[in-house]
């Protein structure tokens, strides 16, 4: 069985309805391919819709049967996914 290596995506810091787009296409080729890992450490702000298109992005791959993570999230994401009830969400793809 060959092993595919683990994409990774990052994202900026101000993730809005204009980063939107860019982002959800590198998440679609990603989660096609394999494994992804979520680069969150430099996010300042995030928008509503960027956090349901993750939680999308993350059933997508779990569909695929690939692992979806999201490591080292700022403290400006988690207080976004807590402020929206989004915890319990998130909690099986938050890494570190």
């Amino acid at each position: 069985m060959v092993s595919k290596a683990k994409k990774s995506v990052a994202l900026p810091a101000i993730v809005d309805l204009d980063s939107l787009d860019g982002i959800r296409d590198g998440l679609v080729d990603a989660i096609e391919e394999g494994p992804v890992t979520v680069s969150a450490g430099d996010v300042e702000r995030v928008s509503t819709n960027a956090l349901f298109m993750l939680i999308s992005a993350a059933e997508t791959a779990r569909k695929n049967q690939f692992d979806f993570a999201i490591e080292q999230p700022s403290a400006a994401l988690m207080a976004a996914i807590e402020r929206l009830g989004l915890g319990a969400q998130f909690s099986g793809m938050i890494r570190g």
